[in-house]
Formats: C-alpha cells, sequence, structure tokens
C-alpha cells in the first residue's frame, strides 16, 4: 500500500511512517501542511492519505476541507482522516463517497486495529470512530428516517457505520453470522433501500444513520 501522511504533529507524523513502512507499506510522502496535498497526490498516486483535520495555516477545518478535495479529484484514493478533535462541517457528505474513514488519534494506539481500518479504507471501505458517528447524529435535525428500525437494528446499523461487515458484527455482538444477516436486511428493507440499490445499499443506510437526530 502506498501512503501520503498530512501530520503537523512531527512525532506522530515519523510516529506513522514508522508505523506503516514497520509493516511493509510505501510512505511515499510525509508533509507537515496540507496545502501541498493535492498535487502531491497527483505526483505519487498513493492508495491511502492520512489527514489530520487541524494544520497550518489556521488550525481549524483544514483538513477536512483537504479531504473533500482529494475525494473530488481523486475517488479512487482512500482518504483516512485521524484527529483529536471532530468537525462535522464535511464528514457527512465525505461518507458517501466510500473510500473514507474518520478516527481519533487515540486509536492509533490499538496497532491492530488502525492498521486494519486503513487497509480497509485504501480498498474503498469505510471506518467511522464511534464518537464521530455519536457527533455526526448530534449534528443532525432532520426528520427521524429510523423510527422503524428495533433497538437491535440500530445497534447493527451503528457498526454498519464503523465500516464493519457481517462477519466482524456478529463477532462485536456474539451472535451468529446469519442473524446479522438477517438484521442487516431487515434494515435495508425498513428503510426503503431497494434491491436495485444493492451496490450501495450499506452507504446509503448509514447516511440515513447519520442524517437521523436520534440513534
Amino acid at each position: 500500500m502506498r501512503v501520503v501522511i498530512a501530520e503537523d504533529q512531527v512525532l506522530l507524523r515519523e510516529g506513522l511512517v514508522r508505523l506503516f513502512e514497520a509493516r511493509g507499506h510505501h510512505v511515499v510522502a510525509a508533509l507537515s501542511d496540507a496545502r501541498p496535498l493535492l498535487p502531491t497526490v497527483g505526483e505519487e498516486h498513493p492508495d491511502l492519505v492520512v489527514i489530520d483535520v487541524r494544520m497550518p495555516p489556521t488550525f481549524t477545518d483544514e483538513g477536512t476541507r483537504a479531504a473533500r478535495d482529494l475525494k473530488q479529484a481523486h475517488p479512487e484514493v482512500g482518504v483516512l482522516v485521524l484527529s483529536q478533535h471532530i468537525d462535522t462541517t464535511h464528514a457527512a457528505s465525505l461518507v458517501s463517497l466510500g473510500g473514507f474513514g474518520y478516527l481519533l488519534k487515540d486509536r492509533v494506539l490499538d496497532v491492530e486495529d488502525f492498521l486494519a481500518a486503513a487497509q480497509r479504507i485504501a480498498d474503498g471501505g469505510s471506518a467511522l470512530d464511534p464518537h464521530v458517528v455519536g457527533a455526526l447524529l448530534a449534528a443532525r435535525s432532520r426528520e427521524d428516517p429510523l423510527s422503524a428500525l428495533s433497538d437491535r437494528e440500530r445497534e447493527v446499523l451503528e457498526l454498519m457505520a464503523e465500516g464493519l461487515n457481517n462477519p466482524a458484527i456478529a463477532r462485536r455482538l456474539v451472535v451468529s453470522e446469519r442473524t446479522v444477516e438477517g438484521h442487516v436486511r431487515h434494515v435495508l428493507l425498513k428503510l426503503g433501500l431497494s434491491e436495485s440499490d444493492d451496490g450501495h445499499r450499506r452507504v446509503l443506510a448509514v447516511l440515513a444513520l447519520l442524517r437521523s437526530p436520534s440513534r
């Protein structure tokens, strides 16, 4: 996997470089500023870009804005926003694009989980920190499309939002994979996602979750 890292904190940036390279990945660029990110991606053609949210010059939302611009210019590139802070301004719209993740920095401490999430994003999947999901939910005030779901179905949908597949959800809930398949099927049906939407139904279901004012 070819990786570009954009992180202004030197220790974390160097730590991420060593972490990826120790597992056989190739870090093709490590930037301290988001501004050269887009041309760098155009030159290096990475599989994954890891971006901090707050970077020079204003230390506000440079990272999520860069992620938005990057996904528009290079939709095939996986983008992982990694931060101590949660900025919901652009995150909800990015989720629908696939190949996107938003994790809090302390998730790096769980090396195996972090690297698995990074690979999943590079492969076109998603990974959302539960705290990020909570913040996105709190930011929404539209009519709740999830009122028809049971508590267990909502729980399954939230795990889908974290980027987990059916076997992983089954392990997390300590139930059979067939049981999870049933819950997922009910979630999709209750949200009105037809079979013709099959390739994107999980993403659309997650978007319904993010737009809901409640779990």
